[in-house]
This record gives C-alpha cells, sequence and structure tokens, in this order.
C-alpha cells in the first residue's frame, strides 16, 4: 500500500478506473482511502473508493488483501454511520466468498469481525456476521460448534424481535438440523421460519430458500407431490431473479417426478421455455434417470450414476432418493426374473440382471431376512430355492372370528347384570 494519498475526489476515482491495469487502479484507490480528509464529500468518494477496490481485488482473487482492507478501514469505521459500516463490512465478506478455495479465511475474518464488533458495541453488524459464521461452519461440518453459535443468537434477536434476521436463523437452524439428520427440529425451525416471515416483507430470494427448504423435508417423508409444488414456487422465485440456485429447484422438481411414477414429463418439463434456459449436466443427469427408471433398466441406471457422478452421488439430497429408488428398481426386477423358479442358479440371475453376482447374492440374502419373498440360499451349490407361498388355513379367521363374537356376547350379558343388580 503506497504511503502517498490522493484527494479524495470524483476526478481521483476516474482515474483510477481509467488506469490501464488493474494494480494500478488499486494502487490509486488505496491512496485516495489514504487521504486524512474526513469532509462529507471526502467520506462518500472513499465509501465509493472503497466498493471499486473491493470489486477490482475480488476480480484479482486477493482474498488475503481484503481481509487486511478490513482490518485497515476500522479508523474509517468510526467516521461514518453504523449502517454504512455494517453494508461495506458485509459487502467485502461477500467478495472473499466469491474466490474460491476461501472457507477457512471466511471462517476467521467473520471470528475476527464478531471479536472487534464486541469490543466497539455494534450489536445489529455483530448477529448477522454470527449468523454467518455459523453457515460457515455448517459448511465445513462443525456442526456442534454451528448450533451452539445459532442456539445463543436465536434467544438474542427474539429478544430484539429483529424478524428479518431471525428468519435468516430459523432457516439456517432448520438446514442445520437437517444435515444431523433430525427431521423434527428442522421442521419445528422451519415453521418457526415461516412464522417470522409471515409477519413482515420477506424479500423474493429469501422466500425462493424457505420454499426449497421445505420441498426437501417433504421429500424427505416420501411426501413428493407437495414437495414438487413447494420446489417449483422456488424455481419460479430463482428464475426471475436469475439465481443459480433455480437450477437445483428444477433438478429437484424432476427428481419428484421420477419417485412418483410419473419419469415420462420430465422430457417435457426440461423442453418448456423455462426448463431451455437451464440445459447442462444437472438436467442431462436427470433425465439419464428417467430413460433409465422408465425403461426399468437397472443398468442404464448404474451408467447414468457413472456418468453424472458429481450431479447426482455427490449431491446429499439427491443421492438419499436415488438410493432408495435404486433399491425398490433392483427389487422389482429380481422378483420378477425369479418369479418362473421354484430353484435357480445365482450366477444364471446377475447374467439376466447384468450385475455382479456377489451384487445379487447380497441383495437376495437381504431380500429374504426382509421376507420379499420366501426362499433360502444355496451358496454350496450357488443356487436360490424359491418356496411356494403357504396357503392360508381358512381355520384359524373363522375361530378368531367366533372368539370375538362370544366376548361381544359376554361382554353384553355383564352390562345387563350389572343393571339388574344395581
Amino acid at each position: 500500500m503506497s504511503s502517498d494519498c490522493l484527494p479524495a475526489t470524483t476526478e481521483s476515482i476516474a482515474q483510477a478506473l481509467e488506469a490501464p491495469s488493474r494494480p494500478e487502479s488499486i494502487s490509486i484507490l488505496y491512496r485516495v482511502l489514504n487521504n486524512p480528509n474526513s469532509s462529507p464529500d471526502a467520506l462518500r468518494i472513499k465509501e465509493q473508493a472503497i466498493t471499486n477496490l473491493t470489486d477490482l481485488l475480488t476480480q484479482e482473487k486477493k482474498a488475503e488483501e481484503l481481509r487486511l482492507l478490513l482490518t485497515q478501514l476500522r479508523p474509517f469505521f468510526s467516521l461514518i454511520p453504523k449502517a454504512k459500516t455494517a453494508k461495506i463490512v458485509r459487502s467485502i465478506i461477500d467478495a472473499v466468498a466469491k474466490i474460491p478455495d476461501t472457507s477457512t479465511l471466511q471462517i476467521s475474518l467473520c471470528r475476527e469481525m464478531v471479536e472487534w464488533t464486541r469490543l466497539e458495541k455494534r450489536t445489529f453488524l455483530r448477529q448477522r456476521v454470527e449468523a454467518r459464521l455459523a453457515a460457515l461452519l455448517m459448511e465445513e461440518k462443525e456442526y456442534s460448534e454451528a448450533l451452539s453459535l445459532l442456539s445463543s443468537l436465536i434467544k438474542e434477536v427474539r429478544r430484539l424481535d429483529d424478524k428479518l434476521l431471525l428468519v435468516d436463523i430459523d432457516l439456517l437452524e432448520s438446514k442445520l438440523h437437517f444435515s444431523l439428520r433430525n427431521l423434527p427440529k428442522a421442521k419445528a425451525s422451519l415453521t418457526a421460519a415461516r412464522t417470522a416471515a409471515n409477519a413482515i416483507y420477506v424479500p423474493p430470494a429469501q422466500q425462493g430458500t424457505i420454499d426449497l427448504q421445505s420441498g426437501i423435508l417433504h421429500a424427505e417423508e416420501k411426501d413428493y407431490k407437495t414437495a414438487y409444488s413447494y420446489f417449483f414456487e422456488a424455481f419460479e422465485a430463482f428464475n426471475a431473479l436469475e439465481d443459480p440456485r433455480a437450477v437445483f429447484s428444477l433438478k429437484y422438481m424432476l427428481l419428484c417426478k421420477i419417485m412418483v411414477n410419473q419419469a415420462d414429463d420430465v422430457t417435457g418439463i426440461i423442453s418448456s421455455k423455462a426448463g431451455l434456459n437451464y440445459l447442462g449436466p444437472d438436467l442431462d443427469a436427470m433425465k439419464a434417470v428417467a430413460d433409465a427408471y422408465a425403461k426399468r433398466s437397472l443398468k442404464f441406471f448404474e451408467t447414468a450414476l457413472r456418468d453424472y457422478k458429481a450431479q447426482l452421488e455427490d449431491d446429499p439430497i439427491v443421492h438419499r432418493h436415488l438410493s432408495s429408488l435404486y433399491d425398490t428398481l433392483l427389487e422389482q426386477n429380481l422378483c420378477r426374473l425369479i418369479e418362473p423358479y421354484s430353484r435357480v442358479e445365482i450366477n444364471h440371475v446377475a447374467n439376466m440382471i447384468e450385475l455382479p453376482v456377489e451384487h445379487v447374492e447380497k441383495k437376495l440374502s437381504q431380500m429374504i431376512l426382509d421376507k420379499k419373498f420366501a426362499g433360502t440360499l444355496d451358496q454350496g451349490a450357488g443356487c436360490l430355492i424359491i418356496f411356494e407361498d403357504p396357503k392360508p388355513d381358512e381355520m384359524f379367521p373363522a375361530t378368531l372370528e367366533t372368539i370375538s363374537n362370544m366376548g361381544k356376547v359376554v361382554d353384553s350379558l355383564y352390562v345387563r347384570s350389572a343393571r339388574i343388580m344395581a
């Protein structure tokens, strides 16, 4: 950072923007910030210089310099209103987040800002930075620390009745509990977020986030029709804002269609006007899964999982539901193949279904234990023996019905005798 300074004027800003290279622009803007002038006009120019400098450092991917900038601006923050300070701090933290592989730096930066805001008693800013810190900790799977931070933050924000921040925190807590597989608490936190959101105006992006989380929780409960409607609402909100989360909402919509046995609708949704804007690997992956499901082909299903690993396997929400779908499809295919036989070689079944013998044998043993069909595995001979379904004995239902009727008669006689004796 240069030791000299430039006057805080619009000409200096123009000079920085017209510089032939980014490093020169950055140097000029630093010199503008070094100017000791603290008049209202100078402060306004410096705010503009900070905005331009943040953008340039982000383009240069200089995350550490952004961190140092935030530390160097602390004396300047004492000269401007607290609301403007909060806006600048959050914009610089957002800028660091745009640079890849900076999660650890973001967490460290948020911790520093929390300490500074505590010393400066800037409660409004501290609460928002703590909420950001909790989100970063959740992404890094530091769940216990994130939950502890959110619990204390929720109590504080509820006392202050800051509903807009409360919606963010409740929504974040819902995501955290969902990551911990605690669905009742995830639903409770989402309900709290909706309650707070109903009392205020919620920005479309935040409403879309609420709908997206609602869809995820309903899908987890196998209520795919309701989940689809929530994903559709989220998609419309994100699509209008050109938010990158729109493609995830659309992907989950297609997932719901597949899970309710409407895989034929997937092609229509993708080829719609809105769907064509998001053509890419995510939609291609869901189309491949839909085609495999429509053909009841495990081979095509496994090919899709292998070819689109990043879009299917690495997405925990899609992966969880597709694992269930794969198991169901595998069981249906195995039951269909072994139905004509009373004794069949496992190797023959594996060849027909085009899967490894070990995989098929393991699944058949699991199905026997789950009582999906009656049979046993003869591993010595490498055969599956299927038992005939035992014919139900008609005497037992009739006997149970007779005993039930006798019980009703005895109860009726007891009530009558009680009335006579009274």
